[in-house]
C-alpha cells in the first residue's frame, strides 16, 4: 500500500557554544574559537551527501540551523552550507530557512550577509530583559544587546523574527516576568516563544537547583498574565509556547508537531521519516562532535535506526498534536499514522469525560483548557498500556 507522505523538514545541528548555560541540556560544546569548524563542515556536507538519498526527491518546506550558537558560524560557512541543502535537496524561493542566533555573539554588519546567504528567519535567544536574570542564566548577553540585535536584524531586512523568552526564572516576581513579555512586545517581533524555565536532567541547575524559583502557583499567576497581554497585542498562541503574528507560525515547528517527516544532518540529530508503505521510522546521529565528525569517514551509520511500532505510533502522534491549540482532525491522523482514527477514539472519549479536550466539531480535536493546564496527563493517556491508564489527574 502507498500512502501520502507528509511534508519534509531539515534539522542541522551546529553543536559549540561561547559557554554552556547552566539550565540547557541541548547537545552544545564549549569550544568558542578552538572549535574545529572546518572539519566539522566536511563531516556536515557529507552528511549532507547521505540524507539526500533518503529525501528521495520530496520538497523541502523548511530548514532549522539549530545549535549550539549557530551564529559562532560566518556567513560565509553558513551560505556554503544552504548552498550545498539546495544542490541536494529541491528546495525553493519559498523554503522557510531558519537560523538561532545569540545577541551576545551577533556583530553589527555580519546579518545582512546570513540574509544574502539565504537566512530567511532569525531565532534570538533573548530569553530575559533583566541584566540580572541574564546573569543567573549564565547568559553572555545583556538586555540592550537584545534591542542592539533586533534593530540590527530589522535592517538587515529580516522581517521574521522569533524572539525565545523564559518565566519562572530564579528570583523572578510577577512584575519581573511581565516586564519581559511586555518589552518584547515593544520590539513587535513576528513571533515569541515563551516557556518556563524547567530543571532537566544533566544540568547545573537540576544538579543544584536554585532556591529561589517561584512556585507552581506563582508561574500560573505569571502564565495567566502574561498570555493576555500577549493576545491584546495580537499574538495569537497556537502551541503551548509558540506566540504569532497573522501569517508568521514557524513552519518548521508545526511541522514536528504535525507528525511531519524530519532529516537529521549534524551531531546528535534526531530525525524522522515516512516510507511509502507506510511504516514510520526514527534514527539519530552520533552525539559528540568528535564521534560525528570521525563516523563521516563511514557513511554515517545511523545510530538506534528502528521502526516506530503500531503501539507507539497513536502515542507519538498525540504527544505532538495535543500541544497545538487547534488540535487535530481525524484525517490527519489517519494520514500521519496510517492507522484507523478507532485506535484513539476511545481514549478521546476518555479525555473528553475528563475535561482535556473540548467535543469534537466537525471532525476536529482540541485540547481544552484543563487539558493545556495538564499536558503530560492528556499525553500520557495515550500511551501503550497499561501506563497510560495508570496516571493519575490533579486535581482542578
Amino acid at each position: 500500500m502507498t500512502v501520502e507522505l507528509p511534508p519534509l523538514s531539515i534539522y542541522l545541528h551546529l553543536p559549540w557554544c561561547v559557554q554552556k548555560c547552566p539550565y540547557c541540556d541541548f547537545n552544545s560544546h564549549t569550544a568558542g574559537t578552538a572549535a574545529p569548524k572546518a572539519r566539522y563542515i566536511a563531516a556536515l556536507l557529507d552528511d549532507i551527501r547521505t540524507e539526500s538519498n533518503r529525501g528521495a526527491n520530496r520538497p523541502v518546506d523548511s530548514i532549522f540551523l539549530g545549535g549550539g550558537t549557530p551564529s559562532l558560524f560566518s556567513a560565509a560557512e553558513i551560505g556554503e552550507l544552504l548552498m550545498a541543502l539546495r544542490e541536494s535537496f529541491h528546495c525553493n524561493s519559498g523554503t522557510e530557512v531558519t537560523m538561532e542566533a545569540n545577541p551576545g555573539t551577533l556583530e553589527r554588519g555580519r546579518l545582512v550577509d546570513y540574509r544574502q546567504a539565504g537566512v530567511t528567519r532569525l531565532s534570538l535567544g533573548a530569553q530575559s530583559f533583566d541584566d540580572g536574570s541574564l546573569k543567573r542564566l549564565g547568559r553572555i548577553h545583556s538586555a540592550a544587546d537584545i534591542f542592539s540585535a533586533f534593530d540590527d536584524a530589522t535592517r538587515a531586512g529580516f522581517d521574521s523574527i522569533n524572539l525565545d523568552l523564559m518565566y519562572g526564572l530564579p528570583a523572578q516576581t510577577l512584575d519581573m516576568a511581565l516586564a519581559d513579555v511586555r518589552a518584547a512586545i515593544r520590539l513587535a517581533p513576528a513571533h515569541i516563544s515563551w516557556y518556563q524555565l524547567t530543571l532537566e536532567p544533566n544540568t547545573v541547575f537540576h544538579a543544584r537547583p536554585p532556591r529561589d524559583l517561584p512556585d507552581e502557583d506563582a508561574c500560573a499567576g505569571i502564565e495567566t498574565q502574561g498570555y493576555q497581554l500577549l493576545a491584546d497585542a495580537g499574538y495569537e498562541q497556537y502551541e503551548t509556547s509558540a506566540f504569532a503574528l497573522p501569517g508568521y507560525r514557524c513552519r518548521h515547528n508545526l511541522n514536528y508537531w504535525q507528525f511531519g517527516d524530519y532529516l537529521a544532518i549534524g551531531a546528535g540529530a534526531h530525525g524522522k521519516f515516512t516510507q511509502a508503505d507506510g511504516s514510520v521510522w526514527r534514527y539519530r546521529k552520533p552525539a559528540h562532535p568528535s564521534s560525528y565528525m570521525q563516523a563521516s569517514a563511514t557513511g554515517f551509520a545511523e545510530q538506534d535506526l528502528r521502526r516506530v511500532t503500531v503501539e507507539d505510533l497513536a502515542f507519538e502522534f498525540m504527544l505532538n498534536a495535543m500541544r497545538l491549540n487547534n488540535g487535530f482532525a481525524e484525517n490527519d491522523f489517519r494520514q500521519r499514522t496510517g492507522l484507523p482514527f478507532e485506535r484513539v477514539r476511545g481514549t478521546l472519549g476518555h479525555a473528553l469525560e475528563l475535561g482535556l479536550v473540548q467535543a469534537p466539531v466537525g471532525g476536529r480535536w482540541r485540547p481544552s483548557d484543563r487539558g493545556r493546564r495538564f499536558q503530560n496527563d492528556l499525553q500520557a493517556l495515550f500511551l501503550p498500556e497499561p501506563a497510560g491508564r495508570e496516571q493519575r489527574l490533579p486535581q482542578a
